[in-house]
């Protein structure tokens, strides 16, 4: 049988959790589950009924995973599809950009903001092909 991947989760890690949330809620994410780790969350899974991303606290990973502490201190770049940017942009109004509006070579609408953890979120808006 060949190997297969049923589901790929991307793990963000950053200082604090909690300043994230309000962030991926905005563009629809909900918690739905969390560990704490001491007087802060620790680690949480966020889904907005499609898509599934994980947070992890650079605490609870340094306690964890001790050898992965230092490596986890970069930044991700995530490259996520919309239906509507526009409604994303107003979502997120406020937010550090730092990609402006544009128009891809590969036929999207494309604008990318930074979420509070320091990760780097590409939005892309597809144009919707007539059928």
């Amino acid at each position: 049988m060949p190997a297969t991947v049923n589901k790929a989760t991307p793990v963000l890690f950053v200082e604090r959790i909690e300043s994230s949330l309000p962030f991926f809620a905005a563009i629809g994410f909900a918690k739905v589950m969390e560990v704490p780790h001491g007087e802060h969350i620790g680690f949480c899974i966020l889904n907005d009924g499609k898509t599934e991303l994980m947070l992890q606290s650079h605490d609870s990973l340094a306690e964890d995973m001790p050898q992965l502490s230092e490596a986890a201190r970069g930044r991700s770049f995530l490259f996520v599809e919309v239906p509507d940017l526009a409604a994303v942009e107003a979502a997120l109004a406020g937010h550090p950009i730092f990609m402006s509006r544009r128009e891809t070579f590969y036929g999207s609408q494309e604008t990318g903001f930074i979420e509070p953890g320091g990760h780097y979120v590409t939005f892309a808006q597809f144009a919707q092909e007539a059928g």
